[in-house]
């Protein structure tokens, strides 16, 4: 597929996916729907793409949601037939904005969020695993004032990465919210300056796909699949991914090179001043 309202580069291990129609805020419309479901695809069966970072063209949108526009020129972003409703409620359809509603992408995904991300682009600031947020963005379930509801997995996500009381006054008062608020109550996962979100998550994805990959893998699945069950069955989920990992070939010689890496002291995090993962800090007498 030729992209023409989201671009696809795809840098070594990393992939950038951006909303590519910063003359309209980013917003998603029927053919960027389209173009989203083909490329987050591409980057789950690539096995050489280990990492994606979402981000917007420009440096004044992230996302500002659905291009309301397509509806007055029957381009219809919602379900309206019998059987496509039917199929939504079913959970068969992607999600109105692309590829909203899959669980099953268990490589990791970083937004940047360089500039507003409202409505339909909030829930796609959701989407992703982790948020790095620029100094002048904002969050915000703005569609409250059109009578517009969530359909990408808002009120779902949202609940889960901030808790439900922060997420209930979001979604009902539709209140804007700015980066330094994002980041107390655990939306952003850090705050940059103006212009350095796409970079900041290009580095935090080149150093995330450095690590073995399965075991990430693994534990994204449990715990994603885990997250509101009864605690006996979270343990079960993560005893089944865990025991899927450690029977799989590559996985197993990743371990045990990971072992030895360990015991023999030759990876940077086991040599003092020359630690690579983030926060490790090494004792005078370890």
């Amino acid at each position: 597929m030729d992209y023409s309202q989201i671009k696809y580069q795809q840098q070594g291990p990393v992939t950038v996916i951006t909303f590519n129609r910063p003359e309209l805020k980013n917003c998603i419309g029927s053919v960027t729907h389209r173009e989203l479901v083909h490329a987050f695809d591409r980057f789950r069966e690539d096995d050489s793409a280990l990492v994606a970072v979402i981000t917007g063209a420009g440096d004044s949108a992230f996302c500002a949601g659905g291009d309301l526009k397509t509806d007055f020129e029957n381009d219809h972003l919602v379900p309206i037939t019998e059987a496509e409703i039917a199929r939504h409620n079913r959970g068969e359809s992607p999600g109105c904005l692309g590829p909203s509603r899959w669980t099953d992408i268990y490589k990791p995904v970083i937004a940047a969020v360089n500039g507003i991300a409202y409505a339909g682009g909030f829930e796609w600031a959701c989407f992703a695993d982790m948020r790095i947020v620029e100094q002048h963005a904002s969050f915000g379930i703005t569609c409250r004032r059109w009578n517009i509801g969530l359909a990408d997995g808002g009120t779902q996500r949202l609940p889960r990465i901030v808790g439900m009381g922060r997420a209930l006054e979001l979604i009902i008062t539709g209140k804007v919210i700015d980066a330094e608020e994002a980041y107390r109550i655990g939306l952003a996962n850090e705050v940059v300056p103006k212009g350095e979100s796409l970079s900041r998550a290009i580095e935090l994805a080149e150093f995330i796909a450095q690590l073995p990959q399965p075991a990430i893998r693994a534990d994204k699945e449990a715990t994603i699949r885990g997250f509101g069950e009864p605690l006996r069955e979270g343990l079960r989920i993560e005893a089944e991914c865990f025991n899927r990992l450690v029977q799989d070939q590559i996985s197993q010689a990743q371990l045990s090179e990971g072992l030895r890496r360990f015991n023999e002291r030759d990876h940077p995090d086991r040599v003092k001043g020359q630690a690579k993962t983030p926060g490790i800090i090494r004792s005078e007498i370890d």
